[in-house]
């Protein structure tokens, strides 16, 4: 199944140029999950050649405006396509007043929209797979997300099997699917008999903004990608603590502790250079990502190779920073208006 990141923004505070605020796009297999979505996500989206899909779920790290500007415009214009799905919408404590406050703009929806306020612990399990949220510091109530795939099992080895009297056909699957089976000579096989060693799933790790802390590195333990910020580099550190951020070698610091495999640094003040702040975190850990908007990395299971970093580039052709995607005017429905 694949997994694949995609930076849909990744600014601090304000939009620039050349990158959009905060939000990243999750797609694992026909899953789309969105984290943060910050002012003109729906239009990045459009522009990232990946589309403006139904999303499953939104994932709120906290609540400031350059994580949340964007839900307005992007629920009215899944109502004004037809949505008909519902939508999970999860965050701190304070997003229902949020979506209450917001309510003026966006209106009546034709989709069901739940609203969840979460704390730390499993918030959302899927098909082999589960979302958890933990604390984060940045001096309001914030969250941060790890996606934690289950445990694969191991190979199957038919050698094994077939020494053991197991008959080709149906009963492998009996002994893949955990069962045991009995041979023509009465024989009882195991699956441990025939299995290799449980495979671990993915994990992906989301910081939001944050100091650097316990619960990040706690949750990026091991980790395939930790998508986290990095506001400052080092010039800047007492305005890191001041606003409750990091800077780029304190977030690679941190997952050189927790033994990440990829590191992605995104969330960068306009006071920095993407050049400085890779630079910076290198000097902590190897594998330092400095992702632009659009980019993508994609997740293999870890017998099949390392994360991989796809620039946009690569993916839609030199030269694609604009309107990457065609814009497809939404299919608006019977009295429904902006």
């Amino acid at each position: 199944m694949d997994l694949i990141i995609t930076f849909i923004g990744t600014s601090a505070s304000v939009p620039t140029s050349a990158r959009g605020t905060s939000a990243t796009l999750v797609s694992r297999g026909a899953r789309r999950w969105l984290v943060d979505c910050g002012e003109g996500t729906q239009r990045q989206l459009l522009r990232s050649g990946v589309g403006l899909s139904d999303v499953d779920a939104v994932l709120l790290t906290h609540l400031h405006g350059d994580h949340v500007l964007g839900l307005p415009g992007m629920l009215k214009t899944f109502a004004l396509r037809g949505r008909d799905e519902p939508l999970l919408l999860l965050g701190p404590a304070g997003v229902d007043d949020l979506m209450q406050a917001l309510h003026v703009l966006i209106g009546r929806l034709p989709f069901h929209l739940e609203v969840g306020e979460v704390g730390p612990g499993e918030v959302l399990r899927d098909d082999g797979v589960v979302v958890r949220a933990f604390h984060t510091d940045h001096g309001t109530r914030s969250l941060g997300y790890a996606i934690v795939e289950d445990d694969r099992p191991g190979v199957f080895d038919v050698a094994a099997a077939q020494a053991l009297g197991v008959r080709y056909g149906p009963d492998f699957g009996v002994l893949q699917r955990g069962g045991e089976v009995t041979t023509e000579s009465g024989r009882v096989v195991w699956p441990a008999e025939v299995m290799g060693d449980t495979r671990p799933g993915r994990v992906v790790v989301f910081s939001g903004d944050t100091r650097p802390c316990a619960g990040t590195e706690e949750a990026a333990a091991g980790a395939d990608l930790l998508v986290h910020e990095a506001t400052f580099c080092h010039e800047d550190a007492d305005r890191a603590i001041e606003t409750r951020h990091s800077t780029a070698r304190e977030a690679a610091a941190l997952a050189a502790r927790a033994g990440v495999r990829l590191l992605a640094l995104t969330h960068l003040s306009t006071r920095v250079q993407p050049g400085d702040i890779r630079r910076e975190a290198e000097q902590e850990l190897a594998g330092v990502i400095v992702p632009r908007d659009f980019d993508q990395v994609e997740i293999p299971f870890r017998d099949r190779g390392e994360p991989r970093l796809i620039p946009v580039q690569d993916r839609l052709g030199k030269g694609a920073r604009g309107d990457v995607a065609p814009d497809r005017a939404p299919a608006t429905l019977p009295g429904a208006s902006l």
